[in-house]
């Protein structure tokens, strides 16, 4: 066991019931020309995200966490996006661009394309976990609640985009599941103004989970993976 700095206070994590959960690191949230910053979103806080998501990444493999991609993502027919009684595809963001500038037509979060990939910095290593979601929350009929069950794991640590839609969804429906759910704050980025972060934050140190940070978190896992000192 170790104890991992967090507000609203420590909590004590073991690495082998522990997954870093990366949440939708996509071109389209956190690329130039990306859906994101096509629909105008302010996207710099990507950049300090997916630095801090590499140092906590490599960490984290060294200690033994489980590292876990999740990708939005929908088949080129839209067959798994939902129709007009959906409400996805009324307030989906990739969706509503689709419809509402043909010129984008299936090429916003549609399997295979560049908006859908990872972000080149944070590619996935062997022995990662993707797992395929077409909505916000990565437990929205997906295998995710199975593979964490399967495997002992209590404990999830997320970064990633957004925040407040798909870290928050993901996150509330892991407390929901009687997971511990633990965000990174320095390792995500939001979607639109700054009080959507803080009122994220706000409630998951209150009432949902744990707030920390990278520094914390490399800390905390480099001191479980160092070596004894000689007698």
């Amino acid at each position: 066991m170790l104890t991992l700095n967090a507000r609203p206070q420590p909590v004590r994590i073991a690495p082998a019931e522990t997954a870093v959960v990366v949440v939708d690191m996509q071109n389209a949230f956190a690329s130039k020309g990306g859906m994101f910053d096509l629909a105008g979103f302010d996207i710099s806080g990507a950049a300090p995200a997916i630095d801090a998501n590499r140092r906590l990444l490599k960490a984290a493999r060294v200690a033994g966490v489980s590292v876990i991609y999740l990708q939005m993502s929908y088949k080129p027919d839209l067959s798994d996006a939902g129709d007009a009684s959906s409400p996805n595809h009324h307030k989906e963001l990739g969706m509503v661009m689709m419809r509402e500038r043909p010129e984008l037509a299936g090429k916003l979060l549609i399997d295979n394309s560049w908006d859908w990939q990872i972000v080149d910095a944070l590619k996935p290593e062997p022995g990662d976990q993707i797992i395929r979601k077409s909505r916000y929350s990565g437990f929205g009929n997906t295998g995710l609640e199975s593979y964490l069950r399967a495997r002992k794991i209590r404990n999830l640590l997320f970064t990633g985009v957004a925040t407040n839609v798909c870290v928050d969804a993901t996150a509330r429906d892991a407390y929901m599941l009687e997971f511990w759910p633990i965000l990174v704050e320095d390792a995500m980025n939001h979607s639109g103004p700054d009080f959507n972060r803080q009122s994220t934050l706000w409630n998951f140190e209150h009432a949902f989970g744990w707030i920390t940070r990278t520094d914390s978190v490399v800390e905390a896992l480099q001191m479980e993976t160092a070596a004894p000192l000689p007698a």
